[in-house]
């Protein structure tokens, strides 16, 4: 089988029987589509053409061009998915994925804003003349429920329920999962639905002036605008109040297995990288605080 058409099948199977996120879908198929560029260019058409050494010979490329190591470690995860499906289905007779480990690399602790920012940013958004109900309750659920972007803007009036104080979340691989709505979450987003009408449970909860869902982009800038007045970090993203409010969680003595459930994490060591954190955290006040440090 030529290896553009496997890799077709494979996105299919993503799409329609795996039923990944968009996002998810749009990564593998740009790391594949760029692994068959590379494959055409040293004459590799067809599946059974690539050899463990080819695909360690790719990585090694990557890593000249500048690739980060997370990079490769994704190029590498996407290509192994191809050939454990290839195999899988016959396409092939052997998986030369199998003995290729990943790259080894440290990892980079999140990036964080402390508390004091994120009520400096509720005063700056009060200040709006856009649509400041919109804006605080996309940075409150953001941090108080600590959702991914997408989750945020996947949600539904029917997923938003004031009376047990909960949210019905979307998370990575079409799994729902509950979140608690701490009561001063709760405020700001009892003040934002004051001032909308839904028709029906299944209505967009956020949406712009003009009745639409929010979206990604949208978030990322707003984010962006508001973040740079307030903290220098580099990277101003959604992501960041997620990685601060588990930190916070866990700086208050939270569970970690609490913690893991709440950000949807499936696997603990994930949420254990906030440990790490907050661990840092607990040196960086020593060392400004105590007089032997």
């Amino acid at each position: 089988m030529q290896l553009i058409h496997a890799i077709d099948n494979f996105i299919s199977d993503l799409t329609n029987v795996k039923r990944y996120s968009d996002n998810t879908i749009k990564s593998y198929s740009t790391d594949l589509l760029h692994f068959n560029d590379y494959c055409v260019k040293y004459s590799k058409i067809n599946l059974d053409q690539i050899s463990e050494k080819f695909i360690k010979t790719y990585l090694m490329q990557l890593s000249e061009s500048g690739f980060s190591m997370r990079s490769i470690s994704r190029n590498l995860a996407s290509i192994r998915g191809l050939f454990k499906f290839a195999y899988s289905n016959n396409f092939l007779d052997f998986n030369p994925t199998l003995n290729i480990s990943n790259p080894k690399a440290e990892r980079k602790l999140p990036e964080i804003i402390n508390e004091k920012a994120i009520e400096e940013l509720y005063s700056i958004i009060d200040k709006s003349k856009k649509d400041p109900k919109l804006e605080k309750c996309i940075i409150e659920i953001l941090y108080g429920c600590a959702l991914r972007v997408s989750e945020l803007c996947n949600l539904n009036y029917v997923d938003v329920e004031l009376t047990t104080n909960t949210l019905r979340v979307l998370g990575k691989g079409n799994k729902t999962r509950i979140v608690p709505i701490g009561s001063k979450s709760k405020i700001i987003i009892k003040d934002y639905i004051s001032g909308k009408t839904f028709r029906n449970s299944n209505d967009a909860f956020l949406v712009n002036k003009y009745g639409r869902r929010i979206y990604s982009r949208m978030v990322h800038r707003l984010v962006n605008k508001y973040l740079s007045q307030v903290t220098d970090i580099k990277k101003k993203s959604p992501h960041i109040f997620r990685h601060s409010a588990a930190t916070h969680m866990l700086d208050r003595g939270a569970d970690l297995r609490a913690v893991k459930e709440i950000l949807g994490h499936e696997n603990l060591s994930t949420t254990q990288i906030y440990t790490h954190v907050s661990v840092e955290r607990l040196k960086s006040t020593y060392k400004k605080s105590h007089p032997k440090s």
